[in-house]
């Protein structure tokens, strides 16, 4: 469905979870706010399946998701390539 979203979430102990979800916002432009208040906490919150996670973000290596926003904050590098 073209409103799936998906996010690998990397942790520090070499582990992965993965997760597919709707997308969460009407807009884009709101992408941005959303964001960086998401980042402002201590924990990465996720309701899936009937539950709630509260992951520590000490925890988290870095996350993946994709597709990526149309809209992202200015301070993202933007079109980049992961390279070995």
């Amino acid at each position: 469905m073209e409103d799936d979203r998906h996010m690998v979430i990397y942790f520090m102990d070499g582990s992965t979870m993965k997760l597919s979800f709707p997308k969460q916002v009407k807009s884009d432009e709101t992408v941005p706010v959303r964001l960086d208040m998401a980042l402002d906490k201590p924990m990465f919150m996720v309701e899936a399946d009937g539950g709630v996670m509260a992951i520590p973000f000490a925890n988290i290596k870095y996350v993946r998701i994709y597709p990526a926003p149309k809209v992202l904050p200015d301070y993202f590098i933007k079109h980049a390539h992961v390279e070995d």
